[in-house]
């Protein structure tokens, strides 16, 4: 408890300080992770030579891992600011395109499944998306700190986002796409096998979570795909895909297996096109491939 009161003092502090030198402390704050973090550096190391081979260059892992630290504050900044900007001045920096194929949706009254990943400042495209073009209802995984749970949950509700915890979520997914809502969900975290099917994920067998199958199946939800791209960490693009347009046969779980492939194959390429934005910090490979992450 005292912990996050002094860290809600040093927010005000950083809040006092012009953007671009804040900015800088915290890609200062991203580097030094970096320099001193080995066991998430190997963490990066073990992802990108699982995916790319042992051969691997070297200095393409390097740059791989500063740049995951450097995203990670980041976002943990666009958190920060969220709390005391107003939405027309963080869309300053936003530009949308093919937004169309969410109008398309909208026009259609139609529920949307927004599928998108860990990738690039997901934090500020998922509160972009939801104040400027659909309110959003994200699931969330509780924090033993509860202080610092609330602090996040809170920093978003401006951007009239949505939560239900993860365990239980289920329910309040099916109400807010019911009500022809939308959610957005992450596609690329490790999950337990029971809850997934197998896919092929950037080259690998690998259990993804089928709920975004499903409940666009059920709803007659469009799947759109999203990410948001940067070239310089400053100015944003937030980029939505064509919809996913799944088979719809009375063999379910086969159309159920083929729409969850198809969502993977979008993200894998997108990854695989331009792979540092990706959060190669997570283990996401750790349960169907334990031997991975062995030291």
């Amino acid at each position: 408890m005292i912990g996050f009161y002094l860290f809600l003092v040093f927010e005000k502090f950083l809040m006092l300080l012009p953007k671009k030198l804040r900015r800088s402390i915290f890609i200062g704050i991203g580097f030094l992770a970096y320099k001193l973090s080995k066991r998430y550096n190997t963490v990066v190391r073990q992802n990108l030579q699982f995916i790319y081979g042992k051969d691997i260059d070297e200095e393409f892992i390097q740059k791989t891992a500063k740049y995951s630290f450097k995203l990670l504050a980041l976002n943990f900044l666009h958190t920060i600011e969220s709390r005391y900007y107003s939405i027309e001045t963080l869309a300053e920096k936003i530009t949308f395109e093919n937004e169309d194929v969410v109008k398309k949706a909208q026009g259609q009254g139609r529920p949307i499944v927004f599928i998108t990943s860990h990738y690039g400042a997901w934090e500020l495209g998922g509160a972009m998306i939801s104040a400027l073009q659909e309110p959003l209802m994200i699931v969330y995984k509780r924090m033993k700190n509860t202080y610092f749970q609330n602090y996040l949950l809170t920093a978003r509700e401006k951007a009239r986002i949505n939560y239900v915890e993860r365990a239980g979520a289920t329910r309040g997914l099916l109400k807010q796409l019911k009500s022809g809502g939308a959610i957005a969900l992450l596609i690329d975290t490790n999950v337990n096998k029971k809850e997934a099917i197998s896919v092929d994920f950037l080259g690998k067998k690998t259990s993804q979570i089928k709920t975004t199958a499903y409940f666009a199946r059920k709803f007659d939800a469009a799947i759109i795909p999203v990410l948001i791209h940067t070239n310089d960490d400053e100015k944003y693009t937030i980029k939505f895909y064509d919809e996913i347009i799944p088979p719809k046969t009375e063999d379910e779980t086969q159309d159920i297996q083929v729409s969850t492939q198809m969502q993977t194959d979008w993200l894998s390429q997108e990854i695989l096109k331009k792979p540092e934005p990706w959060f190669w910090l997570h283990r996401r490979f750790k349960d169907d491939y334990p031997e991975v992450y062995e030291k």
